[in-house]
C-alpha cells in the first residue's frame, strides 16, 4: 500500500470534524471503538496513557506534558487533533536522544509518523478494520476512530514509556476515552459544540469529564464555576484525586526570566523558575497543568523526572498554528482561535503584545461555530477584515459572515474572499497602506491550517 493509497483508504471513513448536521449520542459509540480494539488485542492495554479533556488548551497541553517527558528520559507517544497541514501530524514519538531541529519543518511536529509508516500501519489493519466495519452492530467505524486505533498500535509497537492522547470531541463518547489513563487532565471549558455536547457549561462539563476513572487523579484548570461543580462532583463519584490549579496548584507569575515566566507551588510540590516560549498568557495556565500531570505522574512512582527537565521541557516544546509567527516582513500570525473564549484569548495577546501595530485580520469560521461571539471579541481590534473560507465542508461562506455580521463590520474595512491563498494575498496588499501592520490569521483551525501551508510553501520557494 503506498501512502496515498492510504490517505484515500482513510478517507473512505465517515468524518465528523468535516460535518456539522449529525446525531451526537448516536453517531459516538465507545462500544463500537472497545469491541474494535479487544479485537487488536487491546493494544492501549500495556501504554501509560495521560489524557487530556477540555475545550481551550488541551493540544497545548498534551504538547508541553510530551516534550516535559521526552526532556526528563522518556519516549513518548503524542496523539493530538485536529492536523493543520498533514494527517501525519496527530501521531507523534518524541524520542530522548533525538536533538531538536533548528530549522525546516521538523521542527514544527517533531517525531511524526512516516508516509512510508502509516501506509504499512494503515496496510496491516485494514483486513480487520474491514471485517468489524461489516459486521459491527453500532455501524461501522468512523475516520476519528480508525485513526485513534492506528496510534495505540503505533505507540505500542514502538514501545513507547508514555503515551498523551488529547481528546476530540467532549470526553465521555470520545474513541480515546477506551483507554484506561493513570492521571487526566481537564483544560478550561467553555461554550463549543454547543449544538452536540449542550447548551450550558454543565453540560458540556459532564461530556468532558466523562474521561474521569475510578481512582485516577485529575489536574483541573482554572473553570467557571458552574463547570467546575460538576467536575467536583465526577470526582467525588468516582473516588478520585482532584488538582485545582488555582487552589491545590499556584501559579507564581513572573517567577523566573522572560515575560512568559513563573513558578509554581501547592500538593505537588514547588517549582520556580519556569518558562514558555509560546505567546499568550494562557499558555502559562497550560504549561502549568502540563508540569502537574508530570508532578503527579511522579507522586504516583510512575515516573522521574527534575525542575532542569521541566523548565527544558517547557523551553522546547512548539505547538504550530497557536499565536505563531510564520513571517516577519509584513508580520503575520496564525492563531486557531475557533469560539469566542479563545478569541476572548487571542484579543488579550494582541493588545498586550502587539498594541502599536496595525491589525489585518484574516477570517474564517465554520458553521457550527459561534461566530457572533468570535467576530465581537476580534473585529473591533482590526483596520481592516479580509473574510474567506477554508477548502472545508464545514466552512461558512465569506458573504454569510459578512451578512450575519454587518453592522460590525460596517465599521471597518471589509473584503470578502474566496479561497485562503486570495485573502492571504489580499491582506498583503493592504499591509502595505500602513506604518506598523500585522496579518493575523485566525477563526479556524482548518483556515489556519491552509494558510501555514501555503505561507511556508512561498517561503521555501
Amino acid at each position: 500500500m503506498t501512502y496515498r493509497t492510504a490517505l484515500t483508504y482513510l478517507d473512505s471513513f465517515i468524518n465528523y470534524e468535516k460535518r456539522t448536521a449529525f446525531a451526537y449520542k448516536q453517531s459516538f459509540k465507545l462500544e463500537r471503538i472497545r469491541n474494535f480494539l479487544r479485537l487488536l488485542g487491546n493494544p492501549q492495554a500495556g501504554l501509560k496513557c495521560i489524557h487530556v479533556a477540555g475545550t481551550k488548551g488541551k493540544g497545548s497541553t498534551c504538547a508541553f506534558t510530551a516534550y516535559i517527558l521526552r526532556a526528563s528520559g522518556y519516549r513518548v507517544g503524542l496523539y493530538t487533533s485536529p492536523h493543520l497541514c498533514s494527517v501525519r501530524e496527530r501521531i507523534r514519538i518524541l524520542a530522548p536522544a533525538r536533538a531538536v531541529s533548528r530549522s525546516g519543518t521538523a521542527r514544527d511536529f517533531e517525531g511524526m509518523i512516516s508516509a512510508s509508516g502509516l501506509a504499512k500501519l494503515v496496510a496491516q489493519l485494514k483486513p480487520g478494520i474491514d471485517a468489524y466495519s461489516r459486521s459491527c452492530r453500532y455501524g461501522p467505524l468512523s475516520f476519528f476512530e480508525v485513526y485513534t486505533a492506528l496510534a495505540l498500535v503505533y505507540f505500542r509497537q514502538r514501545n513507547v514509556d508514555y503515551a498523551v492522547l488529547e481528546t476530540g470531541m467532549g470526553g465521555r463518547l470520545d474513541a480515546t476515552n477506551a483507554v484506561d489513563a493513570a492521571i487526566c487532565c481537564i483544560t478550561p471549558i467553555s461554550y463549543d459544540h454547543t449544538n452536540k455536547l449542550g447548551s450550558t457549561l454543565a453540560a458540556i462539563a459532564a461530556e468532558k469529564a466523562g474521561i474521569i476513572k475510578a481512582r485516577v487523579p485529575v489536574i483541573c484548570a482554572p473553570q467557571p464555576r458552574e463547570a467546575l461543580a460538576v467536575i467536583r462532583r465526577q470526582c467525588r463519584r468516582q473516588r478520585a484525586a482532584l488538582f485545582e490549579i488555582g487552589k491545590d496548584i499556584l501559579i507564581v507569575p513572573g517567577a523566573g526570566r522572560g515575560r512568559q515566566s513563573f513558578g509554581l507551588n501547592g500538593r505537588l510540590g514547588a517549582v520556580p523558575g519556569l518558562a514558555v516560549r509560546i505567546s499568550g498568557s494562557h499558555q502559562i495556565v497550560n504549561a502549568a497543568a502540563a508540569v502537574s500531570l508530570v508532578k503527579g505522574l511522579c507522586s504516583l512512582g510512575l515516573a522521574r523526572t527534575s525542575a532542569a527537565a521541566l523548565r527544558r521541557g517547557l523551553a522546547q516544546t512548539r505547538w504550530p498554528g497557536r499565536c505563531e509567527t510564520v513571517s516577519r516582513a509584513p508580520l503575520i500570525i496564525l492563531d486557531g482561535a475557533h469560539n469566542p473564549a479563545s478569541a476572548r484569548m487571542l484579543r488579550q495577546t494582541l493588545n498586550r503584545e502587539f498594541a502599536q501595530k496595525q491589525i489585518i485580520l484574516v477570517l474564517g469560521i465554520s458553521q457550527d461555530k459561534d461566530i457572533a461571539g468570535i467576530c465581537r471579541e476580534l473585529v473591533p481590534l482590526s483596520r481592516a477584515v479580509v473574510l474567506t473560507q477554508a477548502d472545508n465542508p464545514r466552512a461558512t461562506a465569506s458573504e454569510e459572515i459578512y451578512s450575519r455580521q454587518r453592522a460590525l463590520f460596517s465599521r471597518t474595512q471589509a473584503t470578502i474572499t474566496h479561497g485562503i491563498r486570495r485573502a492571504l494575498s489580499l491582506a498583503r496588499r493592504q499591509s502595505r497602506m500602513y506604518r506598523r501592520p500585522l496579518i493575523v490569521v485566525t477563526g479556524s483551525l482548518f483556515v489556519v491550517g491552509e494558510a501555514r501551508s501555503a505561507l511556508l510553501k512561498r517561503k521555501a520557494g
